[in-house]
């Protein structure tokens, strides 16, 4: 069975920020996968990807793998910050790859199965 994981923006940020080879790093640990990304994070790229800033190209590099790399998913959610989105539908998921620890925790606490940097540039993951 094909596992679905959700990456929210600092997973898509990885490539440039961590020299992370996020689809490849996502291959060797789960074989298939469908990747999905929350319209919530595409719009939260689109924020932080204006300007000149390393963040800035980050995130827009990040916008383009998720739009050419994963399906957009336009969640049912009461949230609108993207963090709260997908701590939200974390069930929704087999895995979500982030790499900010205050999400990584917030998921694991509600059950979910997280995928998050190991070392320089390479992934692992956490079960709750």
């Amino acid at each position: 069975m094909t596992a679905v994981v959700a990456l929210d923006t600092s997973a898509l940020m990885m490539p440039v920020e961590c020299d992370v080879r996020l689809f490849d790093e996502l291959e060797r640990l789960l074989g298939e996968y469908d990747c999905v990304v929350p319209q919530a994070i595409h719009d939260e790229l689109a924020k932080l990807s204006q300007g000149a800033s390393e963040e800035a190209v980050a995130a827009s590099v990040g916008a383009d793998l998720a739009t050419d790399r994963c399906r957009t998913i336009d969640a049912e959610s009461e949230a609108s910050y993207a963090d709260d989105v997908l701590v939200e539908l974390a069930d929704e998921f087999d895995y979500v790859v982030t790499n900010d620890g205050p999400l990584r925790q917030r998921l694991l606490d509600a059950g979910a199965s997280v995928i998050h940097i190991r070392g320089r540039n390479k992934l692992e993951i956490s079960q709750p």
